[in-house]
């Protein structure tokens, strides 16, 4: 498919927002510059209140805005790295799987209808596509993610877009989870943005929230981390990155 609409979903499957170039402890937005880029993130979880041994159900969300500060077109983003904290933890045991042939060719409301029972997500997403000497067009369409089950370790997630300019297309981008050891950081997801409209898009925006009991998370200490890679394509490519704290109160 050439002409894609990519959603930076990588980071839903945190208990805490990727912040490039920082370190942020409240739940407010993040920014950070490299050159002419300009990203800002933002999300949390709740309930706040959890046990200090114990996971908890959570629920979560996560948003994120892109821009340039010259006003030019943004630079696509390549890959999305995040490393969650190792008192977090993913599980879809239970929802059924929805067949990715499913949500092909299909709208918003199609794709609700074929596995809403394996709907575990929803939010918004815009993009902005420029072709060479023709204005900017935004794009816009409701971000769906779906169970895609789990499997030799790892944890699959379809999400699905909808956009209809520059002509009709289901975009569904893959994410893959699983555990890892590195210290604090125990939880990694990997997405490979595709090309949107043959390289001429850029996500410039999401918001995306989990359903409770997705995530779960304990807090032994008082907090939650993440650290993330951001990839832009740029010459030579531009990679931000950063690390969050997000608070929590454990209990026993």
């Amino acid at each position: 498919m050439n002409k894609r609409f990519a959603v930076l979903i990588a980071a839903v499957i945190v208990t805490a927002v990727l912040v490039v170039g920082g370190i942020a402890t409240a739940a407010k937005p993040v920014t950070t510059v490299s050159g002419d880029i300009h990203t800002e993130f933002n999300g949390d979880f709740s309930p706040k209140v959890l046990s200090k041994k114990k996971l908890t159900p959570i629920s979560f969300w996560i948003s994120g805005r892109m821009k340039t500060l010259s006003g030019e077109h943004i630079p696509p983003m390549r890959e999305f790295l995040l490393e969650g904290d190792k008192n977090a933890s993913i599980s879809v045991k239970g929802i059924p799987v929805c067949p990715p042939g499913k949500l092909q060719s299909t709208t918003s409301a199609a794709a609700r209808k074929a596995c809403g029972k394996m709907l575990i997500g929803d939010g918004k997403a815009e993009a902005e596509i420029k072709f060479p000497d023709q204005p900017a067009i935004l794009v816009k369409s409701e971000l769906l993610a779906f169970n895609g089950g789990f499997r030799g370790g790892v944890t699959t997630l379809y999400l699905h877009a909808y956009i209809t300019v520059p002509t009709p297309a289901a975009i569904i981008t893959v994410v893959k989870v699983k555990k890892v050891k590195k210290g604090r950081y125990g939880l990694q997801s990997v997405a490979t943005i595709p090309k949107i409209a043959g390289g001429s898009g850029s996500v410039t925006f999401f918001k995306l929230t989990l359903d409770k009991g997705i995530l779960s998370a304990k807090c032994p200490d008082g907090h939650l981390n993440a650290r993330g890679t951001a990839e832009f394509q740029t010459t030579p490519p531009t990679s931000l990155n950063g690390a969050v704290v997000r608070p929590c109160t454990g209990k026993n």
